[in-house]
Protein backbone atom coordinates (compact mmCIF):
# COMPACT_ATOMS: atom_id res chain seq x y z
CA UNK A 1 0.00 0.00 0.00
CA UNK A 2 2.80 2.47 0.99
CA UNK A 3 4.57 0.98 -2.10
CA UNK A 4 1.74 2.08 -4.50
CA UNK A 5 1.07 5.30 -2.60
CA UNK A 6 4.36 6.59 -3.16
CA UNK A 7 4.77 5.34 -6.85
CA UNK A 8 0.99 7.33 -7.14
CA UNK A 9 3.06 10.61 -6.18
CA UNK A 10 5.82 10.79 -7.59
CA UNK A 11 3.74 10.20 -10.96
CA UNK A 12 2.04 13.14 -9.78
CA UNK A 13 5.13 14.73 -9.32
CA UNK A 14 6.30 14.04 -12.41
CA UNK A 15 3.09 14.48 -15.07
CA UNK A 16 1.76 17.57 -13.37
CA UNK A 17 4.27 20.12 -14.57
CA UNK A 18 4.54 18.27 -17.41
CA UNK A 19 0.62 18.80 -18.22
CA UNK A 20 1.29 22.52 -17.77
CA UNK A 21 3.93 22.93 -20.46
CA UNK A 22 1.88 23.48 -23.11
CA UNK A 23 -0.59 26.38 -21.26
CA UNK A 24 0.30 29.44 -21.39
CA UNK A 25 0.43 31.21 -17.92
CA UNK A 26 -3.16 33.32 -17.02
CA UNK A 27 -0.35 36.22 -16.35
CA UNK A 28 1.04 36.63 -19.81
CA UNK A 29 -2.45 36.47 -21.23
CA UNK A 30 -3.44 39.77 -18.90
CA UNK A 31 -0.06 40.91 -19.66
CA UNK A 32 -0.90 40.80 -23.67
CA UNK A 33 -4.45 42.02 -23.37
CA UNK A 34 -3.10 44.98 -20.94
CA UNK A 35 0.13 45.77 -24.32
CA UNK A 36 -2.77 45.92 -26.70
CA UNK A 37 -4.72 48.39 -24.85
CA UNK A 38 -1.64 50.63 -24.19
CA UNK A 39 -0.88 49.81 -27.87
CA UNK A 40 -4.18 51.81 -28.85
CA UNK A 41 -3.83 54.68 -26.23
CA UNK A 42 -0.07 55.14 -27.73
CA UNK A 43 -1.56 54.93 -31.42
CA UNK A 44 -4.50 57.40 -30.45
CA UNK A 45 -1.75 59.85 -29.04
CA UNK A 46 0.22 59.85 -31.48
CA UNK A 47 -2.51 60.43 -33.63
CA UNK A 48 -4.27 63.09 -31.85
CA UNK A 49 -0.80 65.65 -31.66
CA UNK A 50 0.07 64.76 -34.67
CA UNK A 51 -2.94 67.14 -35.87
CA UNK A 52 -1.09 69.81 -34.65
CA UNK A 53 -4.21 70.28 -32.56
CA UNK A 54 -3.84 69.85 -28.39
CA UNK A 55 -7.50 69.54 -28.24
CA UNK A 56 -7.48 66.47 -29.93
CA UNK A 57 -5.12 65.03 -27.21
CA UNK A 58 -7.00 66.56 -24.38
CA UNK A 59 -9.37 63.87 -23.56
CA UNK A 60 -6.04 61.77 -22.62
CA UNK A 61 -4.99 64.09 -19.93
CA UNK A 62 -6.31 64.38 -16.36
CA UNK A 63 -7.22 68.21 -15.91
CA UNK A 64 -5.54 68.71 -12.23
CA UNK A 65 -3.76 71.45 -12.07
CA UNK A 66 -0.90 70.61 -10.02
CA UNK A 67 -0.06 67.50 -12.90
CA UNK A 68 3.73 67.92 -14.00
CA UNK A 69 4.30 67.28 -17.79
CA UNK A 70 8.08 67.31 -18.89
CA UNK A 71 8.58 67.85 -22.61
CA UNK A 72 11.55 69.54 -24.78
CA UNK A 73 10.85 72.46 -24.79
CA UNK A 74 10.43 74.26 -22.60
CA UNK A 75 11.37 72.10 -19.32
CA UNK A 76 8.46 71.73 -17.77
CA UNK A 77 4.23 72.32 -17.10
CA UNK A 78 1.94 72.57 -14.60
CA UNK A 79 -1.20 71.72 -15.39
CA UNK A 80 -3.28 70.74 -18.11
CA UNK A 81 -4.16 74.39 -18.94
CA UNK A 82 -0.02 75.20 -19.03
CA UNK A 83 0.89 72.45 -21.59
CA UNK A 84 -2.02 72.90 -23.86
CA UNK A 85 -1.11 76.67 -24.34
CA UNK A 86 2.92 76.14 -24.44
CA UNK A 87 2.22 72.66 -26.86
CA UNK A 88 0.17 75.28 -28.94
CA UNK A 89 2.78 77.70 -29.41
CA UNK A 90 5.45 75.26 -29.86
CA UNK A 91 4.17 73.17 -32.64
CA UNK A 92 2.66 76.65 -33.99
CA UNK A 93 6.28 76.71 -35.08
CA UNK A 94 5.94 74.45 -37.28
CA UNK A 95 4.18 73.96 -41.16
CA UNK A 96 4.65 70.06 -40.29
CA UNK A 97 5.32 67.36 -37.79
CA UNK A 98 4.40 63.76 -37.61
CA UNK A 99 5.81 61.86 -34.51
CA UNK A 100 5.98 58.47 -34.90
CA UNK A 101 6.11 55.79 -32.04
CA UNK A 102 9.05 53.57 -32.83
CA UNK A 103 8.01 49.21 -31.95
CA UNK A 104 9.38 49.20 -28.61
CA UNK A 105 6.63 49.87 -26.18
CA UNK A 106 7.34 48.42 -22.59
CA UNK A 107 4.11 48.86 -20.18
CA UNK A 108 4.08 48.14 -16.62
CA UNK A 109 0.82 48.07 -14.60
CA UNK A 110 0.10 48.24 -11.12
CA UNK A 111 -4.02 47.95 -10.24
CA UNK A 112 -5.18 51.51 -11.31
CA UNK A 113 -1.66 53.28 -12.39
CA UNK A 114 0.39 51.97 -14.88
CA UNK A 115 3.58 53.41 -17.26
CA UNK A 116 4.55 53.11 -20.75
CA UNK A 117 7.60 54.22 -22.59
CA UNK A 118 8.34 54.27 -26.30
CA UNK A 119 11.05 55.84 -28.60
CA UNK A 120 10.03 57.80 -31.07
CA UNK A 121 11.19 59.71 -34.50
CA UNK A 122 9.62 63.60 -35.51
CA UNK A 123 10.04 64.13 -39.04
CA UNK A 124 9.05 67.94 -39.88
CA UNK A 125 9.33 71.34 -41.34
CA UNK A 126 9.62 74.62 -39.55
CA UNK A 127 7.83 77.73 -41.33
CA UNK A 128 11.10 78.98 -41.66
CA UNK A 129 11.72 75.89 -43.61
CA UNK A 130 14.13 74.28 -41.65
CA UNK A 131 13.69 70.33 -41.86
CA UNK A 132 13.92 69.22 -38.27
CA UNK A 133 14.54 64.96 -38.00
CA UNK A 134 14.41 63.84 -34.44
CA UNK A 135 14.61 60.88 -32.10
CA UNK A 136 13.08 60.88 -28.53
CA UNK A 137 11.78 58.90 -25.76
CA UNK A 138 8.49 59.03 -24.23
CA UNK A 139 7.17 57.95 -20.69
CA UNK A 140 3.65 58.68 -19.50
CA UNK A 141 2.36 57.73 -16.09
CA UNK A 142 -1.59 56.54 -16.69
CA UNK A 143 -3.99 56.65 -14.19
CA UNK A 144 -7.67 54.56 -14.45
CA UNK A 145 -10.21 57.05 -13.23
CA UNK A 146 -13.87 56.78 -14.03
CA UNK A 147 -13.00 53.57 -16.17
CA UNK A 148 -10.42 55.45 -18.50
CA UNK A 149 -6.69 55.34 -18.99
CA UNK A 150 -5.54 59.43 -18.56
CA UNK A 151 -1.81 60.57 -18.53
CA UNK A 152 -1.12 61.80 -14.98
CA UNK A 153 2.26 62.86 -15.35
CA UNK A 154 4.30 62.45 -18.99
CA UNK A 155 7.94 63.28 -19.99
CA UNK A 156 8.75 63.51 -23.56
CA UNK A 157 12.27 64.03 -24.06
CA UNK A 158 15.02 64.01 -26.68
CA UNK A 159 18.81 63.10 -26.15
CA UNK A 160 21.26 65.79 -26.60
CA UNK A 161 22.89 65.54 -29.78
Amino acid sequence: MKRSLMSALLLAFVLLPLSALGQPPARSTKASATQKQFQALIDRYYAAWNTGDPEKAAPLYAKDPDLVFYDITPLKYTGWAAYEKGVRAVLGSFASANFTPHDDLRVTRHGTIAWTTVTWHLSGKKKTGEAVEMDGRHTVIWELRGGHWLIVHEHFSAPLS
